[in-house]
């Protein structure tokens, strides 16, 4: 995969709940984390006392989390509501020339910053809620 432009990457909501996804945010700074627990299984008998994983056993989860400003007042409103309501929706998190993630996602971080001359910033943070699915582009 080339290098890719980090500006490319979408952030977007079924703000609705009825799947019409939208970008909700002019996001500046992102970042994925997918995450595997591991499932410890060693024994006294293990190998050279070496540990040992249980395949497929641990609990997956991933976190998403981004900065910037929000595309428009209709944007900020729906995710400010989302957080304030606690409801879990499904997200898209569009990676160009590499694929899709999606699925649901709960707000567990919204914060708002500005400075005196400049414009409104956030910082959000997304847990999932459930299964994912990754659809290569």
């Amino acid at each position: 995969m080339a290098a890719q432009a980090g500006k490319d990457l979408l952030l977007k909501c079924d703000s609705d709940g009825i799947g019409g996804f939208v970008t909700v945010a002019g996001l500046r700074a992102r970042r994925i984390a997918l995450n595997a627990a591991s499932v410890d299984i060693t024994d006294a008998d293990s190998a050279g006392r070496w540990r040992e994983l249980l395949a497929g056993a641990g609990t997956r989860s991933a976190s998403i989390s981004g900065a910037g400003i929000f595309r428009d007042s209709a944007a900020d409103a729906s995710v400010r509501g989302l957080f304030f309501d606690g409801l879990i929706r499904d997200w898209q998190v569009v990676i160009p020339d590499f694929g899709t993630i999606a699925g649901p996602f709960q707000i567990v971080t919204l914060d708002y910053a500005g400075d005196h001359d400049g414009e409104v910033t956030y910082d959000i943070a997304l847990e999932s809620a459930g299964a994912l699915t990754f659809t290569g582009s």
